[in-house]
């Protein structure tokens, strides 16, 4: 009977190397090596746009490969989060229901949605109500009549918090390091009146601060114009913004003004 074999530790040989366990694992794997990392670009391959996509266009827009798309498309179709529509594929009622449980957005949406309508019958112009995530505003409810305006915006959908009305009023009261990496990533023209100098849209943030209100000129769209209200919640946290958008020539600058701020107070009386 050995030593080793009694429990005593083995003799390693002189030189031998003793391996250690690596103190700090790597915190940031390439997640397109993983599950996850692949199933995600699948889902965000369409677009709102996209009714179906081919089984040849989710591999282009993601870049991962032909097998490995189709046997995950395969078991999200069983998840119910894709549907099969003939040869292709769209995505499930799965991810609405599950969208519809995000606690956070829906009691906004919930709370804002009345004082919204009330602003519609007020103004009888598109209303919005958007939050901020990352570099954007995502609109949590939008409500509009006949005349309204459908394109550029809608529930879901993301633009950019520089040249939005409540982006701006959002970026007004947010901390400078938002600011910061709205300036670095870019302040790309949509029309020729956005504003793209970080000067000017630095000052128009701070007569946001003084004044309350955020007016947004035809910088996402010729003819229309849109002014917001920032929102905020108990102990005055910033929540989101609510808006009103209108052809340029329709805006009423003193009585939207008034019908906004009164539907901010609104709110947030509500989350109270």
């Amino acid at each position: 009977m050995t030593l080793t074999s009694l429990g005593a530790p083995a003799v390693r040989p002189a030189g031998a190397t003793i391996p250690r366990a690596d103190p700090c694992p790597d915190q940031n794997p390439d997640p397109m090596n993983s599950v996850l990392g692949k199933v995600r670009p699948i889902l965000e391959a369409f677009t709102a746009e996209d009714n179906t996509l081919s089984l040849a266009e989710l591999v282009r827009r993601t870049g991962v490969a032909k097998a490995t798309v189709h046997r995950l498309a395969q078991e999200l179709v069983v998840w119910g989060l894709l549907e099969r529509a003939g040869c292709d594929y769209r995505l499930g009622l799965r991810l609405f229901e599950m969208g519809q449980r995000v606690h956070r957005q829906r009691i906004l949406r919930e709370v804002a949605q009345p004082y919204m309508e009330d602003l519609l019958l007020a103004t009888h112009e598109t209303i919005h109500f958007a939050i901020h995530d990352s570099l954007d505003v995502v609109y949590l409810e939008k409500i509009l009549p006949h005349r309204g305006l459908n394109e550029e915006s809608r529930v879901a959908g993301r633009l950019p918090l520089y040249c939005t009305a409540t982006g701006k009023a959002i970026l007004a009261f947010s901390p400078g390091t938002l600011f910061a990496d709205v300036v670095r990533n870019g302040l790309k023209p949509f029309t020729r009146h956005t504003v793209t100098s970080p000067g000017r849209l630095r000052t128009q943030l701070e007569r946001i601060r003084a004044e309350g209100i955020a007016v947004e000129a035809e910088e996402i769209r010729l003819g229309y114009t849109s002014m917001a209200v920032p929102v905020f919640g108990s102990q005055s946290p910033l929540v989101g913004a609510l808006s009103i958008t209108a052809p340029t020539y329709r805006m009423d600058p003193s009585g939207h003004s008034s019908a906004l701020r009164a539907a901010a107070l609104g709110i947030r009386r509500s989350l109270r």
